[in-house]
């Protein structure tokens, strides 16, 4: 009987990448695996066919051998044995050798050092930095204490006493895991002798006690671009907490908070300040000194001006730390009510008010307010 081509046995096509043909084998072998198709001889059949066509294209010499010649090329290549499916036989291997990659991505974590050990990547960690919005909008660099793990220096982070080295775990082999089978399903759980290290220290290091790290407290230098605004997270790649055993680093995240301003507040790229003025200036016009954080600048009061009216300062805010224009400088004029007038004062304001109501129109928020109290009470009557 003739031989199908290996290419269509995985479903793939001929330029398929390892990744490609390890993924439709698994696919395949879930499918058709005697542990989960037993006293199925057309499924038996399926899944060998599948696992030779896997070792054959996944093998790069055995692959170009078949691409030249055909199924000529790699006659009796496959290691087809002829063991057994119960429990597992020599060629096609138990239902838990398939996949215990698989299972060992989702519960293994860590990656695999020199010799099989477990390496982790080490903890990221979080600065809360306090800036001063002169700073966050102009920019600055500061000097930071983080406390964290650094690898030890006594044993070079092994964890063992200097002159010994750590063993090879006799449970798991030096895997740092151990493989449980239930049912036709293999789970793969960290070892519970080395808590995944993949070796075990039997003289520990008197300085970190057999972790491989210890604690310190180091000083960074930090550099805060301009215009960083509160909940913005600045990443220093690596000086996280030390990776265990030899593993790399995590990394330091700093989360920007900027304190209150006495006068400014900030709102995206502009900043709102408020600007009182006296009734003088507000009635017959002027110039104020009005502050921004590039220093004083000059800001005309026409005459006229109503309290709560808004001046645009433009360019005066802040640029954005991504880039883009420079916001404005909003100021909010509020005209202030004179306090502690003395009998002369008193009596200039008693006669000012009543030149007022001798004729004209000088009020005209409070015209315009009574006009519409003057109408909900007549929508009232019935």
């Amino acid at each position: 009987m003739s031989k199908r081509d290996y290419y269509e046995v995985l479903g793939v096509a001929k330029n398929a990448s390892k990744d490609e043909l390890k993924k439709a084998y698994r696919r395949l072998a879930m499918k058709f695996h005697p542990d989960r198709n037993p006293d199925d001889k057309v499924a038996e059949e399926s899944f060998k066919e599948a696992k030779e066509a896997f070792e054959i294209l996944n093998d790069e010499q055995k692959r170009a051998a078949y691409d030249q010649f055909g199924h000529a090329g790699v006659d009796g290549a496959a290691g087809m044995g002829g063991g057994g499916f119960g429990g597992g036989g020599a060629g096609m291997g138990g239902f838990g050798d398939v996949f215990g990659d698989i299972f060992g991505d989702i519960f293994g974590g860590g990656g695999r050092g020199g010799g099989g050990q477990r390496v982790n990547r080490g903890s990221d960690l979080r600065y809360n930095l306090d800036l001063s919005l002169e700073d966050a909008v102009s920019g600055t660099t500061v000097k930071i204490r983080v406390p964290t793990y650094v690898a030890c220096k006594t044993c070079d982070g092994s964890g063992a006493k200097k002159g010994s080295k750590p063993q090879k775990c006799s449970t798991c082999g030096g895997h740092g895991q151990v493989r449980m089978q239930q049912g036709f399903f293999s789970i793969q759980q960290t070892c519970p002798s080395c808590h995944g290290r993949g070796e075990t220290i039997s003289d520990p290091c008197n300085v970190c006690h057999g972790q491989g790290r210890v604690e310190e407290q180091k000083t960074l230098s930090a550099k805060i671009p301009p215009g960083v605004d509160t909940g913005d997270r600045i990443r220093l790649a690596g000086e996280g907490e030390a990776g265990e055993n030899g593993g790399p680093p995590g990394d330091l995240y700093i989360q920007i908070n900027v304190k209150p301003h006495q006068i400014f507040v900030r709102d995206g790229n502009n900043l709102y300040c408020e600007v009182p003025v006296s009734i003088a200036t507000a009635a017959l016009g002027g110039e104020l000194d009005v502050p921004t954080l590039d220093g004083r600048v000059k800001l005309k009061i026409p005459a006229e001006t109503q309290t709560s009216k808004l001046f645009r300062l433009r360019g005066k805010g802040v640029r954005p730390v991504r880039g883009g224009p420079v916001g404005d400088l909003m100021c909010k004029v509020l005209v202030e009510t004179p306090v502690n007038l003395n009998t002369k004062q008193k009596d200039l304001l008693k006669q000012f008010e009543d030149s007022l109501h001798s004729g004209g129109k000088h009020s005209p928020q409070a015209s315009s307010w009574l006009d519409k109290v003057k109408n909900f009470f007549d929508e009232m009557k019935f």
